[in-house]
């Protein structure tokens, strides 16, 4: 990833706003400080998006915003297409409007031929363009998985490793996946067609980087251009932002380096209380800067679960990530299990963290009938 240019990376310039005072201003643009009222398609569309990974991950992150989400909410957003899961910032899967996965999928183009060329695929000699050609037709056709993308493009290009030429697909191509992925409670492996043909309307046509700047600051700042690169995974930005900065605010942290911020995004007080909070999964809120101890501070890896989410996540203690979560299920009886790093570090929150994980077991297994929260030593 490159690094910003000297002109856009000023050191010692700016108001100086702390490590606290940025917590508090992401929280409050991540609607962590205080439950939302927006609708989930709202909601998706202030976050520019959110990881989807893990598929069932943004229910339990839509819910510890809102203040009033059911999972069929999102459900009938993703069966009905206004909301769709694709390829997009880092060149992973994030749960967008369909409006911003139109608007967004052309800016991030670059990040997904880079991940590509980046992978362990081969496609030598193959002519990429009759490759697209064709896997469109067949993914357009009806929607397919990889595993049975890959051998119908073989028969084409036969000597050629089938799984890289349906990666090629799903990489170069502006691809989503289609339900019943993505919705609560089903299964169904993931299977693939074309934006274009999913959501009937045309990729946008003036792909501008700029506006993906002005989404992720107000979602994610105040943020450096490295912050920035890193969330969208493009490089190059400083000039883009340098552009911008007529149209910005600029503070700088306590190490010296330059942050932008729009002018007026929330700034909250930072004595400003943060309530504890459970996180999915790839949850944007901590893998979206180059320097995340605004909300790390202990040096702790944020660990990505693999499998279909809603089930495990991290927990903020004052908006801090001092935890792990999980939900584990044995007939008619769910437990959620916290695991703090420190119990001394949430001691003081821990009736609010029982509050709000009563809350979490009553949202992601409400048929359960028994439910039990226990704090495990790690």
């Amino acid at each position: 990833m490159d690094t910003p240019s000297k002109k856009t990376t000023r050191r010692g310039e700016g108001e100086l706003i702390d490590r606290r005072a940025l917590n508090r201003a992401t929280l409050a643009r991540q609607l962590l400080l205080e439950r939302a009222d927006m609708s989930a398609i709202e909601a998706i569309e202030h976050l520019a998006g959110m990881q989807s990974q893990a598929p069932q991950a943004p229910y339990v992150g839509l819910w510890t915003r809102l203040g009033e989400f059911g999972t069929q909410e999102l459900s009938e957003l993703v069966a009905t297409r206004r909301a769709v899961r694709a390829p997009l910032m880092r060149a992973t899967l994030h749960l967008v409007s369909a409006e911003d996965c139109l608007a967004f999928r052309p800016v991030v183009q670059p990040v997904l031929e880079r991940g590509f060329a980046s992978a362990p695929f081969d496609v030598t000699g193959v002519d990429i363009a009759a490759l697209l050609d064709s896997g469109r037709e067949l993914i357009e056709h009806r929607p397919r998985t990889r595993a049975e993308l890959g051998p119908l493009l073989a028969e084409r290009w036969p000597g050629h490793d089938p799984v890289s030429l349906a990666q090629a697909i799903t990489y170069l191509m502006p691809t989503v996946q289609v339900p019943p992925r993505g919705i609560w409670g089903a299964g169904g492996q993931a299977r693939w067609t074309t934006m274009e043909s999913w959501l009937g309307r045309d990729l946008d046509v003036d792909p501008a980087p700029e506006r993906l700047v002005n989404r992720y600051l107000k979602a994610f700042g105040p943020a450096t251009v490295r912050d920035i690169q890193v969330w969208s995974g493009l490089t190059r930005l400083a000039d883009v932002v340098d552009g911008l900065r007529d149209q910005l605010v600029t503070f700088r942290d306590e190490s010296g380096d330059e942050l932008f911020d729009l002018p007026d995004a929330p700034r909250p007080d930072p004595a400003t209380p943060a309530p504890p909070r459970f996180l999915p999964e790839y949850d944007n809120l901590l893998l979206s800067h180059a320097d995340r101890t605004r909300f790390i501070t202990g040096g702790e890896r944020v660990p990505l679960q693999p499998g279909l989410g809603g089930r495990y996540g991290m927990l903020l203690v004052d908006g801090v990530f001092r935890g792990t979560w999980r939900i584990t299920r044995q007939h008619d009886t769910a437990v959620l299990h916290v695991e703090p790093f420190e119990r001394d570090a949430i001691a003081s929150e821990r009736e609010a963290i029982d509050f709000e994980g009563e809350q979490l077991l009553g949202f992601a297994v409400a048929d359960a009938t028994v439910r039990d929260i226990r704090f495990d030593t790690t």
